[in-house]
């Protein structure tokens, strides 16, 4: 109760605004100290987040865990074959490898054509043709990279497959270009490579996905029969568990295949790879080391300003050495004079936090605005939780409170009698 007497009382308030425009200089350095730790602890995470919310957003479309497999050729000799055979990847490769390989959630086999730099076929329209990638493929590759489809369309499905049906989804692009402006592609028939195909469906860039607005997808089963592909596969497109190591199983699959293909284990040009999960985890592994760079150079510049304040407390209590020896003399109490000289330092550390804050908030919304039209760059809404800020600053507080101990241990230990004669 007594606290929170002095917290509201004038005379309290009017010292310590008196002994704070005393040392201007020094009081106004030693917030800047504390300002700036707050600050820098809010822009560094502010900006890690910005990082990290930009890589989610890239990679939301695609499976975390997902990687891709394909056969090259060998470069070692092995079990009776030369150099440069090429391995055959096939359909029931598929079923091997997820009998094999626990950690495996999804596989789709896939065949494509100038998809990675071959001849891509060409899709007409009345008097309009071009050429884009076409995939071939099952309908869990939706759920490895996820396609969003149009209103009124849809993806590929399991009947397509076993009818080995010849409907096709376009991309957007695709679509653009194929049709008017108020046409709707839905149930209307395109070209492919001379054979028709009756469109169901039109497929949303994917901006984290590895292909392009363009593409065209089939039936795995209608591409390998108008192809002649029979049962042999380009490469598989998997996803493993989320709880996974995305290098671990890698090798896992890569061991499988060479031992299945009769590879030399050590053949690093057998097949080819590309692992989305290990490149996602390096890139959040990033994001998260700058969120903990930012913790802890925040906390230890706040820690030095607010030891900073502690000390221009002690060098006012040493000035104020007379003073507070009249007042203990005119009855003032140990806990007054202490409560006042802690009053003194939380009230600095909250000001320098709040102004730090509303900085920091400033420098974030300037960050946003220039980054926020940057589809090509992996950079978004750069902000910190309320929840983090209002920690920080309670910390502050508590710090500033704790520090605040010391200067008022030192003025409640000055005798009346000394103070006095203290000239």
């Amino acid at each position: 109760m007594n606290s929170l007497k002095i917290i509201f009382d004038r005379d309290t308030w009017q010292e310590i605004f008196g002994s704070i425009s005393k040392n201007k200089t020094r009081t106004i350095i030693t917030v800047i100290g504390v300002l700036w730790g707050i600050f820098i602890y809010i822009t560094l995470s502010g900006a890690a987040k910005g990082l990290d919310n930009g890589f989610e957003r890239a990679f939301k479309n695609i499976a975390k865990n997902s990687m891709g497999f394909w056969a090259q050729r060998t470069s070692i000799p092995y079990d009776g074959f030369k150099v440069g055979r090429r391995p055959i990847m096939k359909l029931e490769d598929v079923k091997y490898l997820k009998d094999r390989v626990g950690g495996i959630q999804y596989i789709s086999p896939t065949n494509s054509l100038g998809a990675f730099g071959g001849t891509a076929p060409t899709i007409k329209r009345k008097n309009f043709s071009e050429s884009y990638p076409l995939y071939g493929i099952y309908p869990v590759y939706n759920k490895i990279t996820s396609k969003k489809v149009f209103d009124g369309g849809r993806f590929i499905n399991d009947q397509d497959i076993l009818e080995e049906r010849k409907i096709c989804v376009i991309g957007e692009r695709t679509a653009t270009e194929l049709y008017e402006k108020d046409e709707n592609p839905i149930g209307t028939f395109v070209q492919i490579n001379s054979v028709y195909f009756r469109v169901v469906g039109v497929h949303k860039f994917n901006q984290g996905g590895f292909e392009s607005e363009g593409d065209v997808f089939i039936p795995f089963s209608t591409f390998n029969k108008i192809f002649n592909k029979a049962d042999r596969i380009d490469f598989m497109f998997l996803a493993a568990y989320d709880k996974e190591d995305p290098v671990a199983i890698e090798e896992e699959i890569l061991t499988t295949l060479k031992r299945l293909k009769r590879v030399a284990p050590e053949d690093e040009r057998a097949f080819g790879t590309f692992n989305i999960g290990e490149a996602f985890g390096r890139i959040m592994g990033f994001a998260n080391g700058m969120t903990f760079l930012s913790i802890v150079v925040g906390i230890a510049t706040i820690l030095a300003g607010v030891i900073g304040i502690g000390n221009i407390l002690l060098i006012s209590v040493k000035e104020r050495t007379k003073e507070l020896g009249v007042r203990r003399a005119l009855g003032a109490t140990p806990g007054e004079v202490r409560s006042q000289i802690i009053l003194e330092s939380v009230f600095l550390t909250t000001i320098a936090g709040i102004i730090g804050i509303i900085l920091a908030s400033f420098i974030l919304a300037g960050i946003n605005a220039a980054t926020i039209n940057l589809e090509d760059f992996p950079y978004t809404n750069p902000t910190v939780p309320i929840s983090f800020v209002l920690g920080a600053l309670v910390i502050m507080v508590s710090l500033g409170s704790l520090i605040g101990l010391i200067p008022a241990q030192r003025a409640v230990s000055i005798k009346p009698i000394d103070a006095l004669r203290e000239e």
